[in-house]
Formats: structure tokens, sequence, C-alpha cells
């Protein structure tokens, strides 16, 4: 589904408790943990990383603070069901952590909904407050300096890409969501973090570029 063929209805009396987030909390850090060896890009250190940056957008940008954090927990486990899918393929786990956690069906479909709604691939410009928090967030890791130095070999090892598998990915689904200026919805974030996100796609399209080139490849084969 498409976030463009999603229906946004509103959900004025809705939210998630503060008990049932620490639950959702604590079944996600159990999950990383045992799929650790699994997760070592999608780990507990990153959805630690966008729970805390999106609570803070959402207080910005207006949205459902309890809602957004639910949904920051709950945005990766695709990753645990299914190597290299995207997060459809965790809605039955994401919704059955949140009922278990004593959230309400319709919240836990909004908080789903929010998930998928956020994801780089499929977002659009007129995304639900929610979603933009949650997409700012996730956005922020994949723009970090440190992330293609530190983390990008850990999501090849993860997703068993190539690294112009990788590069492809990344410039393929985020320069455009660059060029139509909703890299970031939230225009602090946006003032403060777009030269790094200019900056690592700029990287990422070198990158493509210089794999075209057969002495590099050559290079690469030869450490790998």
């Amino acid at each position: 589904m498409s976030a463009e063929s999603i229906v946004h209805a509103p959900y004025p009396a809705t939210t998630v408790s503060a008990a049932s987030i620490e639950a959702v909390e604590a079944h996600v850090h159990r999950l990383c943990r045992r799929f650790a060896e699994r997760l070592p890009f999608h780990g507990w250190h990153h959805v630690s990383f966008v729970r805390a940056k999106a609570v803070e957008f959402a207080a910005l940008n207006g949205s459902n603070v309890a809602v957004v954090e639910s949904a920051a927990l709950v945005h990766d486990l695709n990753y645990i069901v299914q190597r290299n899918s995207s997060a459809a393929a965790g809605r039955r786990l994401r919704l059955d952590i949140l009922g278990q956690a004593g959230v309400a069906r319709p919240a836990a479909e909004w908080i789903d909904r929010i998930v998928r709604e956020a994801e780089m691939s499929a977002r659009h410009r007129n995304i639900s407050l929610e979603a933009q928090a949650l997409s700012d967030a996730d956005t922020l890791f994949k723009a970090l300096p440190v992330t293609p130095v530190v983390l990008a070999h850990r999501y090849l090892a993860e997703n068993g890409v190539s690294l112009r598998e990788l590069a492809n990915k990344i410039v393929g689904e985020q320069q455009h969501v660059h060029d139509g200026g909703f890299y970031f919805y939230n225009p602090d974030a946006a003032a403060t973090y777009a030269r790094w996100a200019a900056t690592n796609l700029q990287l990422w399209q070198c990158i493509k570029e210089s794999l075209d080139d057969p002495t590099v490849e050559r290079l690469l084969d030869a450490v790998s």
C-alpha cells in the first residue's frame, strides 16, 4: 500500500498510557537482545535513538507524543520477521506486541499506519504529523555523519546486500525526497540537519559513481 493511499482519519480520543509504553519498550528490548546478532544496524541502539528524537519532534509539531513514542519503539520490527523487508512485514508482530501491552486496537492500528506512512520509500509531503515526527527521527539517523562511517557495513551484513545495492537504495529513495523539500518535515530539524543530509546524499552518489570504475571494483573485491 502506498503512503498516498492511506486514509488520514483523526483519532482525537485515542492515546497510549505510560504503562503500555513501558510494556512495549520492555518487549521490544527483549526482542532486540534476543536477535542482536541479526540486527547489527536496526538493533536497540537504533530504536533508542529514533525513539528519543521522535518524542522531541512530536513535542515540537504538536502531535500525540505517546502514540509517536510507541510507533518509534515498534517501527523496525519487520527486520526481525524478515530480512531486508518493508515496514508492512512487521504489522502482525507490531499489533501483537501493542495488544499485549494493553494498547487499544484503534490506537494500535493508528500506530501501524504511522509506521507505514513514515517509511522512506513511500512517504510524501502530506503525511500525518505523527508520521512526520517519526520520519524526521528515522531520517536523521540515516543522515548522521557517523552513520556511513560506523554503521553502513552493519546494514550490509544485516540485510545481505552489496555496497552497490545500498548506494542505489539510498540515492533512489532519498534524492527525490530531498529535492522535493520534505527530507525533514520539521523546520528546525531541516535548518539544523539539512547540511548533513545533503552531504550524506552526495557521498552515496559519489560511491555509486566510483563503483563504475573497474579498478575500484577490483579493489573492493581484494579487500573483501
